[in-house]
């Protein structure tokens, strides 16, 4: 009797500690190289072990491949995250020296638990439901948007970030982090979503409403309104806006974002190029019916703004971030709530369009919902 495939995929990902426990005690595996080189291997080997574990199936979804490989990724970001709080030593010294040296960072480490729990947790159930012949979609846009986003503030903000001069080989290992969940997640949206059967009847009824009579997505539409004010706000605070009211908040409520690290303003902009005009777009959505791209790009989106700010808030709160860049004590709880509230609205609006998506399904033209009628 075979054990499942998710079984098999967590024991193997559990090598991960051993294989860094080997490397920090080989010397000669402890030059940038050499890293860049192992890695390639070990995940090459990963590779090589889950193929074995599905020689019995006919067909596998190549998006197997890519969940389970992150999966033991996950557990080496868990065993950092460990690490550098202190509860385990003698796995990462190496790496952080020759490798990576920035995930010593506060944000980092934060990066580290996400990756480690969250991403790792959902890779087994999408596992579980794949081969089990259950939809994934939903759970795998939420993954894509969470890994993309990742990426796209870590890349910038080890640049520009006092680690960009001290880049090592082993960094450019996160290209290849970047551009797999980019094509994961092109493949995810390309499939056919899971929905719910509605009547025509009441897709008409539900699509007839206005903005007013719909009070959840009102408020909604006014927490979009607030989270577009907010990002256009701290994006001027790190662009240094000479205005008083951006001065006071970056040195008496978030002096974060001034950390010298990269990430907290690499956080900012994306938020202020990309986050700023999907919110507006998913404010259009909210009023327009039949905008059935918002049922993909709620959760997609909810995904990452949930990974950002899991890693801004911890690391603006988080003892290897110096203090002088902590939030002050007298301010934290309201840049604390503010945070979190930041990350929380998106993902009410992909809870709210997941659990009801008659307002966003593609309207029946009026004569086709006629003759389904008459032939009821």
């Amino acid at each position: 009797m075979r054990a499942p495939i998710e079984v098999c995929v967590f024991l193997i990902s559990l090598l991960a500690p051993g294989v860094l426990y080997a490397m920090n005690n080989i010397p000669a595996l402890q030059e940038p190289l050499p890293i860049l080189g192992m890695g390639m291997v070990v995940l090459g080997s990963v590779l090589l072990l889950l193929l074995l574990t599905v020689r019995h199936k006919k067909s596998v979804d190549p998006l197997f491949y890519v969940f389970a490989e992150f999966s033991f990724t996950c557990l080496v970001g868990l065993t950092n995250a460990l690490e550098q709080d202190g509860f385990i030593s003698g796995f990462m010294y190496f790496y952080l020296k020759m490798g990576e040296p920035h995930l010593s960072t506060a944000y980092a480490v934060m990066m580290c638990y996400w990756e480690g729990v969250v991403h790792f947790v959902l890779f087994l159930t999408m596992i579980h439901r794949m081969f089990r012949g259950k939809s994934y979609r939903t759970l795998g846009l939420l993954w894509a948007g969470s890994s993309i986003a990742h990426q796209l503030v870590l890349i910038p903000g080890v640049v520009i970030g006092k680690y960009g001069s001290n880049i090592r080989p082993a960094f450019w290992r996160n290209v290849p982090f970047l551009l797999v969940p980019l094509w994961a997640a092109s493949l995810l949206f390309s499939r056919p979503r899971e929905m719910p059967i509605i009547t025509a009847d009441k897709v008409a009824t539900e699509q007839k409403k206005s903005l007013l009579s719909r009070p959840v997505d009102l408020l909604l539409s006014l927490a979009l309104l607030g989270a577009m004010a907010f990002s256009v706000f701290r994006g001027f605070v790190v662009l240094d806006c000479p205005l008083d009211a951006c001065f006071t908040y970056i040195y008496q409520h978030e002096p974060y974002l001034k950390d010298p690290v990269g990430f907290p303003r690499v956080q900012m902009l994306v938020c202020f190029f990309y986050a700023l005009p999907m919110l507006a777009v998913f404010i259009y959505g909210l009023r327009t019916p039949g905008c059935s791209w918002m049922l993909d790009w709620t959760i997609f989106f909810a995904g990452a703004m949930a990974q950002t700010q899991w890693c801004h808030i911890g690391a603006s709160l988080h003892s290897r971030t110096p203090f002088t860049y902590r939030v002050p004590a007298d301010r934290w709880w309201q840049v604390t709530t503010l945070n979190v509230l930041y990350g929380v609205i998106p993902a009410l609006l992909a809870l709210r369009c997941y659990r009801n998506p008659t307002y966003f399904v593609k309207p029946v033209p009026e004569g086709q919902a006629n003759k389904e009628k008459k032939k009821n």
